[in-house]
């Protein structure tokens, strides 16, 4: 793996642009200017780092937890929160099965988020905050109410 890929930083949703406060489903918010989506970054069968994602519209292709890690998924959908997984339906299409998460340039990607002190909330998944070793205050758990979020990283300044 190179030591610094041309990155290109997908933005997924800033704010729906047809009405004011009209958020873009399946979303709570984005309708202030202050929320933005942004996929994760991934690498190709080879480890490879690589520009593509795993889904044409960036959303529900997920990271899921693996057996060690807790699945807030499975919580959250047996506590009745059926619309938790809910971007799976908005991929609009896969592109690549074998495109998988990278946990080095993620690490990095939130690191450099977080470096800056306007970002006031981070939500990404809590199986993922533990497997990049994040520890600040501003990486949250959204709640079941939500989506997930091991298939984007929500900001908020």
């Amino acid at each position: 793996m190179t030591q610094s890929p041309n990155v290109i930083l997908y933005y997924l949703d800033a704010g729906f642009p047809f009405f004011d406060k009209y958020p873009l489903l399946p979303h709570l918010s984005h309708h202030d200017g202050k929320k933005v989506d942004l996929s994760y970054l991934y690498q190709d069968e080879k480890g490879n780092f690589t520009n593509l994602k795993p889904s044409i519209s960036g959303y529900g292709v997920f990271e899921s937890s693996d057996e060690n890690e807790y699945n807030t998924t499975r919580f959250c959908k047996e506590n009745g929160y059926f619309q938790y997984d809910y971007p799976k339906f908005l991929t609009l299409g896969q592109t690549d099965s074998k495109l998988t998460f990278s946990n080095q340039w993620n690490k990095k990607l939130m690191h450099s988020i977080l470096a800056n002190d306007a970002v006031t909330k981070v939500f990404i998944e809590p199986h993922l905050v533990k497997r990049l070793g994040l520890i600040d205050n501003r990486i949250r758990f959204h709640g079941c109410g939500a989506v997930r979020h091991d298939d984007h990283i929500h900001i908020q300044i």
